[in-house]
Order: C-alpha cells, then structure tokens, then sequence
C-alpha cells in the first residue's frame, strides 16, 4: 500500500477496521477447528501442504515464513500425528518431500466444512447489498492474504 493512504485519514480508518475484522473473523474461525491439539502452524503447514502439494521442509518454511528448524519441528509433530509423511525426493535423493496423509486430508476436509457452514450462517445475517460487496472483496482479500 503505498504510504500516502495512510496520510488519509478516511483510508486510515478504514485499513484499521478491516484489520480488526479479519483479525476477529479469523479468532472466531480458528476456535471451530476440528483438532484443537495441532497449533496454529501446524493446521498452517498442513493447509499450505494440501494446497500446494508435496514439497521439501525448506520450501515449506519459506512458505510459512518460519525458519527451517521450526519447520523440522512442526513436520516432526506432525509425522507423529501420521498427517505427513516424508517421501524420497524424485530428483534429489538427498532431500525428502513432506506429503499430507489421506488422515490429514480428511481432517482439514471436515474442518472446512464446518468452517464453512459456520460462515455461511452467518452471512444470512447480513442485507443482499453487504453479501454483494463481500462476494466481490472476496477475491481482494484472497490475494491480500497472499501477498
């Protein structure tokens, strides 16, 4: 964001009360996780492993923008968890490949479905002209969260 929006006062306002709105938004949606045992950068990793597909633990850590022994610990927790598994790189064979399990695929598949369920509900509460916008920021936020 270039910095002169935040001269803004109006812009200002409004980048604090998407902040507190994603930030509250997403508190409530992580406390409907299905596995309240696996901290946040464990269900992150697992997310990002599920999107992405396997990958080696230095590619996961840059993606999860951690360094690479938290990431050798979190693959470790979860190896213990049977949600991953290290298997031989095709190219390389002194590097391993972390992959989800189909455990671990069921589990996030039953926690995005409740998440979802849980959003959608509470979308009914709002007017069709809030849905409207919020369909069409949803792709901005996406990229947002990505960037």
């Amino acid at each position: 964001m270039p910095h002169a929006m935040m001269d803004d006062p109006d812009d200002a306002e409004a980048v604090n009360t998407l902040r507190m709105g994603v930030l509250r938004l997403s508190r409530r949606l992580r406390h409907l996780g299905v596995d309240h045992t696996l901290s946040l950068a464990e269900l992150s990793a697992l997310g990002t492993l599920s999107r992405c597909g396997a990958m080696t633990p230095g590619e996961l850590a840059r993606k999860e923008h951690v360094q690479p022994p938290s990431m050798t610990r979190i693959i470790a927790l979860l190896q213990e968890r049977h949600l991953v598994r290290l298997e031989p790189h095709p190219e390389d064979r002194r590097q391993k490949l972390v992959a989800t399990t189909d455990q671990a695929a069921e589990m996030l598949e039953s926690s995005r479905h409740q998440r979802n369920a849980w959003l959608a509900k509470l979308i009914e509460e709002l007017d069709e002209e809030e849905w409207a916008a919020l369909r069409e920021a949803a792709p901005v936020l996406h990229k947002l969260a990505h960037l």
